[in-house]
């Protein structure tokens, strides 16, 4: 009988030749630098102009939500590490063409998401060369982020761990600081008091309060990046379990006790305006400097961000092109072990963003952010599901006892996955994220044809068939 474990086999084979150079500790920091970026430092004020001082309980529910998909991943993870990662496992698991959809739209999602970091890195730097024009940054530090990606993906590893660890000691300090004055500076302007103290703290109700979840989610989002990058890791099975535990503690403390002092400190019809909270807070302080400081930590947030995406998004490329869903110089590796080519059609998000960011400014924004969010969304619900027919599959044919199990099976997968539904469902009823079902739906509808059009002949394989 074939097992689960032999069955995957064909799929890590295929997938052989990167090199497994990422260390332990650079997992860890990977896993939580990726949900720490300009979500938390510049999406939370949109989140808090949703929900108010409810927005602590619409990032409980994100964290929720986040910490069962990191469960289903690292599950998954630990008994197949491959670059394929969610992709991969909804291919075998589910079918070839689930496979084929859940690679595309996160593919496209994160291309897009690079093109709209590297347009807000240059707005960042205007705060210091207001003269200097945006797409003289955009071309610095996109040549040399892919170069970082091209040299070797120790070279990524090293500067995502740094850049991570800036972000992780801002964090850590403003919370610090923010102790100091809640608990510590004797001022009553101060406190738990500003929860309720205009209009409640549910000023928009509890639909508020879920609108701003769909917020915390992008916050989130890249936690899963870590899954692709167990691919590569020395020790994956190690890396991938301590990196999920640390991910359990540390998006807790800074997610929800940050934006927990954030609003002891400025009232929340304060703190969610034009600019990002945290400076807000520092400018109602009165450190000197606040938002120089700031812009520069959101500038590192936006680097890293896009740091990740280049590398999530080219070997996601690189997983197409090794099952034969995108041409195969997708899939060839430089002498370092680096698929290039994928690279550099990861990269072309760059330059599509700033080419219709000059031509049609709104209206490409829209559909960017649009299939970018469905993309998002559309891939953490596939995980879940993804997850059902991994254990379902598994109990059926056997393999290897699991050295991680997500508790509560199989109640808590259900739960993350009626929850993702719902945030799904939720986008369409909603002003500001109504277009994302309206472009994400035809653009799978549309890779779909495609699939069957061009890739359906030959890609169904008895092994590949969970329901076999």
């Amino acid at each position: 009988m074939t097992t689960p474990d032999n069955g995957f086999a064909e799929i890590t084979h295929r997938e052989l030749g990167l090199r497994r150079q990422l260390t332990s500790g650079q997992m860890s920091m990977i896993a939580i630098g990726g949900a720490i970026g300009t979500g938390l430092f510049m999406g939370s004020a949109y989140a808090i102009g949703y929900a108010g001082p409810s927005v602590l309980v619409s990032y409980a529910i994100g964290a929720l939500i986040t910490l069962l998909l990191m469960g289903c991943l690292a599950e998954m993870t630990v008994a197949h590490s491959t670059s394929g990662s969610f992709g991969a496992y909804a291919e075998f698991y589910i079918s070839p063409l689930a496979g084929f959809l859940v690679r595309y739209a996160y593919w496209a999602a994160i291309v897009l998401a690079v093109g709209a970091e590297v347009t807000a890195v240059a707005m960042y730097m205007k705060y210091w060369f207001a003269n200097v024009p945006e797409w003289v940054w955009i071309v610095s530090f996109s040549s040399v982020l892919i170069l970082l990606n091209a040299i070797s993906v120790k070279t990524f590893g090293n500067f995502e761990y740094w850049f991570s660890t800036i972000k992780i000691s801002a964090i850590v300090g403003f919370i610090i600081l923010a102790v100091y004055v809640v608990f510590g500076s004797g001022n009553p302007q101060y406190g738990v008091q500003n929860y309720t103290a205009h209009d409640g703290f549910f000023p928009h109700g509890l639909s508020g309060m879920w609108i701003a979840v769909i917020v915390s989610i992008f916050s989130y989002l890249s936690v899963e990046m870590i899954a692709v990058a167990a691919g590569e890791a020395a020790d994956p099975e190690q890396a991938v379990k301590k990196a999920f535990r640390a991910t359990i503690v540390r998006l807790v403390v800074f997610y929800l006790l940050t934006l927990a002092l954030m609003l002891a400190i400025v009232p929340w019809n304060q703190a969610g305006q034009t600019q990002s909270p945290f400076v807000t807070v520092m400018q109602t302080i009165g450190i000197p400097g606040a938002t120089g400081v700031m812009n520069f930590v959101i500038l590192i947030a936006a680097l890293s961000a896009m740091n990740s995406q280049l590398y999530i998004t080219t070997r996601m490329m690189f997983s197409l092109s090794r099952a034969g869903f995108a041409p195969r110089s997708m899939g060839a590796l430089s002498k370092s072990g680096i698929p290039l080519n994928a690279l550099l059609l990861s990269s072309s998000g760059i330059a599509l963003a700033t080419l219709l960011n000059v031509v049609y400014p709104q209206s490409s924004f829209t559909l960017m952010m649009a299939i970018s969010m469905f993309g998002a969304i559309f891939t953490w619900f596939m995980i879940f599901l993804t997850h059902l027919f991994f254990r379902r599959y598994r109990k059926r044919h056997g393999g290897a006892k699991l050295s991680f199990q997500l508790r509560l099976f199989p109640y808590s997968t259900l739960f993350g996955l009626v929850l993702m539904g719902a945030v799904m469902i939720t986008t369409y009823f909603t002003e500001a994220f109504k277009m994302t079902l309206v472009f994400g739906v035809p653009f799978l509808l549309i890779l779909s044809a495609v699939y069957y059009g061009f890739f359906r002949k030959g890609r169904a394989r008895a092994s590949n068939k969970a329901l076999a």
